[in-house]
């Protein structure tokens, strides 16, 4: 298994955000939410988890996310912007 695979990715709606917890340490993918339409804002992931594909993971749950919810989604973060290509 991929440490892609093994990591959990939680939405914490209330702060307009998705995560990931490991190693004590949080990678995100922010957005902000008026009415039907969703924005991409922020994607960070700590030097300590980079080069395992948590960026790409969390951009993959949010967007799913956001099509399920039928929402109209933008990216203002230029790494989501290339999901939407």
């Amino acid at each position: 298994m991929s440490n892609q695979d093994a990591v959990t990715v939680q939405h914490q709606a209330s702060q307009h955000r998705f995560v990931v917890i490991t190693q004590s340490v949080e990678a995100v993918l922010e957005y902000h939410l008026d009415g039907q339409n969703i924005d991409f804002s922020r994607t960070f992931v700590p030097p300590a988890l980079r080069g395992q594909g948590i960026a790409e993971k969390l951009v993959r749950t949010g967007l799913t996310w956001a099509k399920t919810e039928k929402l109209n989604i933008s990216a203002s973060c230029s790494y989501v912007a290339k999901f939407l290509r």
